[in-house]
């Protein structure tokens, strides 16, 4: 492995502008770890796919303002070396980019072998640095989504290059989509008794700062980072006695057993074997089933259990800060292709 790269500072003791390649710029995180790379200062290059129209939507583009846009596709390495490399010098690359499904297909062409063509055509020009947005679901992998992004960090881990693997705990924007149906009278949904799971959130902005703090903190070099927000960590029941509470309304459950989900992925997966686009509902089923029932928190292997003490945190808002400015409008919800994530 080369060294790691001393983070160089101006006169002022400020780190020196870098020159950074940015993939998944147009998701939420992207967009907000774009904002945040040209808040500390750094020559942000975006490599984003074309749109119809060549325009970008006003969301992206403003998130990206400060940023120069170049459009290509990351799945093609010709197009990765060509239109967004262009054999100039970047220092590092930042990558946002994951599937929009989960599916095995979708998983394998972009959370594994597009990081592949995006580490290669990297280090062909000299790329030194790579920080990486994976997820903390992969401690305990039983999904081809997980099973993708471990490929991929350890293809990276061996790369030679200085990384930074950033694997959040979960976002805002999943644990939200509720709201909408508290607003109607109806109850909050959780599995078993809403008891079963816990994670502590970390916000867009959050997260987006952190990632781009790895260029610069010589301490989460050649590290893999767990990250959650600020605060305790907490169950979908506490977060549905949340919103109630924000609403001015008694709380109402509505429990789900997870016998329903091992139905439904018992068969779809059935099915699948005869309609192969039911197979795909099917992995989806399972992606649900494993968040309705694993912490996003650090597991703690030996002892059997996750450790919520153990999971780190950065940031400043929380998760009911975030309810509160929902609540009141000054929010929105973008879950968009990522909702089960």
């Amino acid at each position: 492995m080369t060294a790691p790269p001393t983070p160089a500072t101006t006169l002022t003791g400020a780190p020196a502008r870098r020159r950074v390649f940015m993939l998944g710029a147009t998701g939420t995180i992207g967009r907000a770890t774009v904002k945040a790379l040209v808040r500390h200062g750094h020559d942000v290059v975006c490599f984003v796919r074309p749109r119809r129209g060549g325009a970008l939507a006003a969301a992206d583009a403003s998130a990206m303002a400060g940023a120069t846009i170049r459009y290509g596709d990351a799945r093609d390495p010709s197009s990765l070396a060509r239109d967004g490399f262009k054999g100039e010098r970047f220092d590092a690359v930042v990558s946002c980019m994951a599937s929009r499904t989960g599916a095995p297909k979708d998983s394998w062409a972009i959370d594994h072998q597009a990081h592949i063509h995006a580490l290669d055509a990297a280090t062909a020009v000299g790329v030194t640095q790579f920080v990486l947005l994976s997820a903390i679901c992969v401690q305990k992998p039983t999904l081809a989504f997980q099973h993708a992004k471990l490929a991929f960090e350890q293809r990276l881990k061996d790369s030679g290059l200085t990384y930074s693997i950033v694997r959040p705990t979960a976002y805002f924007k999943s644990l939200s989509g509720q709201l909408d149906r508290l607003k109607q009278g109806k109850p909050f949904l959780v599995f078993g008794n809403g008891t079963l799971t816990a994670c502590k959130p970390i916000s867009d902005d959050d997260l987006g700062n952190y990632l781009a703090e790895c260029l610069e903190d010589t301490s989460r070099y050649n590290r893999v980072l767990p990250i959650g927000g600020p605060g305790a960590a907490m169950t979908p029941r506490e977060q549905g006695e949340q919103l109630f509470a924000l609403l001015g309304r008694p709380p109402k459950f509505k429990q789900v057993p997870v016998a329903l989900l091992d139905t439904i992925i018992a068969v779809l997966g059935t099915l699948g074997r005869v309609v192969p686009a039911l197979s795909d509902k099917a992995e989806l089923a399972r992606i649900g089933r494993y968040y309705a029932t694993e912490s996003m928190l650090v597991w703690d292997a030996a002892a059997g259990r996750y450790d919520a003490a153990a999971t780190p945190s950065a940031g400043r808002e929380t998760l009911f800060d975030f309810y509160g400015r929902l609540v009141k409008g000054e929010a929105t919800i973008e879950r968009g292709d990522h909702t089960v994530f």
